[in-house]
Order: C-alpha cells, then structure tokens, then sequence
C-alpha cells in the first residue's frame, strides 16, 4: 500500500502534509539522488518543472527546487503548462525527469506533484515506492534549506525553434496539417487552467472559429464551475453558438470531455468507441483491442463486441491503462473521465490532442456526433462512496466477500459489481451497474450500508 503517491501521484491540500514545504523539499532531493546527481559528463541530472495556474503551485516549485538543488540536481522551470506538454518536452528535451505540479480536476486549495520518467511517462509503481521510502522512512537529512531566490527554478531558456513550438507543431500533423479544421465551429472550456494558453491558439491556427470559455485563470478559479467535470456552461454555449462541438479539459488538460451540437455531454467511453470504429476501419486498431478500466459502462464492452472489438480492463488510472497497452500491443486505450491515449502519437494521455483527433473525424468525414450519440443506451451505473477507517483485503473479508460473491452470481451476465478502496483516501467505492437502475440503486445501497457497518470511519 502506497502512502504517499496515490493513482495520480501526490495529492492533498496545499500546505499540508504531503504537500508541506519540508517534504515537498525532501521529494526533490529524493528524485535528485535518485536521478544520481551530477553525472559522468560533469553536468547536473536535468529535471523539467511545469504547474498550472493554481496559485500554490509556485511556493510548491521553489520547494520542489530546493531540493532538488540541495542533491545537485539542475531544475529547470517552464511555467504553466498542460501534463501532457511537460511529458512531450520532458521527452523530447532530453530531461532526466519532469515533473508537474497540478491537482488535475481539484479545487484549486489542493494541489498534487507529478513524476514523469525521461520518456515522458509517469513512474511505475515500483520507482514511487522507492521515492516514498527515500522521503518518509530514512533518517532526516541535513538538507540546506536554500533561500527563496537560489531554490526557485530558473526558467528554461528554450533552443532556438522553442520546445513549445515542437509540441504544437507535434498536434498540428496528429490531426492532418495546417487547415485541418476550417469552418469548424468550436467552444473550448479550459476550466481555466493549463490549456488556457495553449488550447484556443492550435484550434484557431487549424482554421476553426473558436469561442473560448474558462481561459481567465486567476489562481483560485481552476476548475470552478467550468471545464470536464461541470460541463453545464459548454453546453449552454454550443447550444447558443450553434457550434459543432464543443471540448472541456480539466485544470492540467489530460483528458477531455465533449458536447455534441445539440447540447448533450459525451464521455470517455464514448470517445473511444468512436474512435476505436475509425481507427479498426482505417486498419490502425492493433489487435482489435481497446484498454479501459473496470469503470467503463458495460455498453461500451458490448458496443464494441458487435463491432468485432475485445475490450481489455485495467485498474483506474491511466498509468495503469498505459501497462495494460504495452502488454497487449494495443493503440487505443483511455478511461471514462477522458484520459485518452493514442499510443502512435504519444504514449499519454492530451485533451487537447484527444479534443483534435475528435473535432478532426467531425470536420473530415462529417461524423454527426449526436446521431451516433442517440443510438446509445447506457447501463445505469451507481457509485457510493464509504469512509472507512481500515482497509482490508474486501474479498477475503468474513461478511463482506460472501456478500459481493452473492450481488455478483445475481447479476450474473446482466451487470457488474465492482468495489475497491481509493488511493489517495480513506474510502471504498462501491460501483454496481445493470440493467434495471432501482435495482442497481437498491443493492448499491445495501452493499455500501454493510461496508459501512463493518469498517466504516463511525462504526
């Protein structure tokens, strides 16, 4: 059991453990040893450091740096930036390491710290383990607590074509070159965090009329009321505008929701069905397979049965959906949220490169959104959430396992249970979907109301 890192790495609230000064500081130095310190050549292991807009984000840096300085580490700053961009440049600038500082989808008095590899991708599980033992279990060190303006991140002074300029340039031939989307009407939500900068600008150069929504970031407005987990204004707006579509990302810009052009929301399942026809179509599906997590609707497993498509589930989270792919030699892979990855373009998740690929297949082959949209029935799906204060092993567990097995044989081949525990919190989330939604609703309940009799916080 992880206790630092979550499914998404550290998160908490700004300020507080794990997100204090002094173990924020002692994460930099632990990745900077990690990362060996100076290496053979003289020059110092090189860590690219991005954030989004929330106004935390630059006490966390100069935390994050001093550490990093104090191992003889080289941090180097590039501001606000998107997830998805900072692992493109962290690969493509040859960086040892990158990191991100952003809460994703969180209100913005929570932040959260983000370990990318050189290649790009998010550690494995094993290196964060490593991390975590480095930071909470060894004796303290000496480290020098550097003041404020020798911690802080120097800005990268970028080589002459500029890194950014490569990953825009890197989204414009995903999506078919320059003019790809003209006479395209587009509402973009950019919940007013890392796409805010970069978002209007690719679409627009594309040749899409673009209405921007959420690109006003003040430091504590980050997804409040805007972007992939509150999609009500886009919809008003594509609704008013008479666009075509519309695309919310949220605060870091790694997935990607949408509004087709009469107002209604489409998820993550839905993108990568959409996706997955085309792209088996155009003979670039390998191996007729798509990786989701436990959590996708079951229509979309059969959806894309009847289509000759096996859907593959991993764990929740998209490092644990990008394992799954590997492992399966498989293009397409995402999750429900809107963590898409298309692995012939880079191997993690971009709403804004997901946003394009789908505005793209509207532009080129007159896709109707809502059309395919209206053909779908979704299972009714609910999931509760039980605080709990331990954490055992639930299929083993005397009363509990017994009664999952039970709900499992009834819904037998008509629906699914799933129940696990969070990774960042003290909860365990109860999902149970079928065909019937009181039925759902009713065992969803009972199996919650049992949890919380057995290891529930006030049990």
């Amino acid at each position: 059991m992880k206790r630092l890192f979550g499914t998404d790495g550290v998160r908490g609230l700004a300020g507080e453990f794990p997100l204090d000064g002094e173990t924020v500081r002692r994460l930099g130095y632990a990745l900077g040893e990690m990362l060996g310190g100076p290496q053979r050549d003289g020059a110092a292991s090189r860590v690219l450091i991005g954030r989004d807009t929330r106004e935390s984000g630059p006490l966390i840096e100069a935390s994050l740096s001093g550490g990093l300085k104090a191992a003889r580490a080289h941090p180097c700053s590039i501001g606000v930036v998107s997830t998805p961009a900072l692992a493109y440049l962290t690969r493509e600038g040859g960086f040892a390491a990158g990191v991100m500082i952003s809460a994703s989808h969180n209100p913005y008095r929570d932040n959260g710290i983000k370990v990318l590899g050189p290649d790009g991708m998010k550690m494995p599980d094993s290196k964060e383990l490593t991390l975590e033992r480095m930071v909470l279990d060894r004796p303290a060190h000496d480290i020098p607590e550097l003041p404020l303006r020798e911690a802080v991140a120097p800005l990268l002074e970028s080589p002459p074509d500029g890194l950014l300029d490569g990953y825009r340039r890197h989204l414009v031939a995903a999506c078919g070159g320059v003019r790809a989307l003209a006479g395209l009407s587009v509402v973009l939500d950019c919940a007013h965090g890392g796409a805010s900068g970069i978002a209007p600008r690719i679409f627009e150069s594309l040749g899409a009329r673009v209405r921007s929504i959420g690109c006003e970031p003040t430091g504590r407005n980050i997804n409040e009321r805007c972007g992939a987990l509150h999609l009500e204004r886009l919809c008003e707006e594509v609704l008013r505008t008479g666009a075509d579509i519309g695309l919310a990302f949220d605060g870091d810009a790694d997935r990607c929701l949408a509004v087709d052009r009469t107002g209604r929301p489409l998820d993550g399942d839905f993108i990568l069905y959409l996706q997955a026809r085309r792209m088996q179509r155009a003979g670039r599906l390998r191996g007729d397979a798509v990786v989701a997590t436990v959590m996708s609707n079951l229509w979309l497993e059969r959806g894309l049965a009847e289509e000759g498509i096996r859907l593959i589930r991993a764990p929740v989270g998209d490092k644990y959906v990008l394992e799954r792919m590997l492992e399966e030699n498989a293009s397409l892979g995402g999750e429900q949220s809107g963590h898409i990855i298309f692995l012939d373009h880079f191997p993690t998740g971009d709403g804004v490169l997901t946003g394009l690929l789908l505005a793209s297949a509207v532009k080129t082959e007159g896709l109707d959104l809502a059309a395919i949209a209206s053909g779908i029935r979704k299972y009714p799906q609910v999931l509760l959430n039980v605080r709990v204060r331990e954490k055992p092993i639930l299929e083993h567990h005397e009363t509990i396992g017994p009664a999952i097995r039970r709900l499992e044989q009834r819904l037998a081949g008509e629906g699914r249970v799933l129940v696990r525990y969070s990774g960042t919190e003290p909860l365990a989330r109860v999902m149970i979907e079928g065909a019937d939604e009181e039925t759902v609703r009713s065992a969803a309940e009972q199996l919650a109301g049992l949890i919380r009799r057995e290891i529930g916080a006030d049990g």
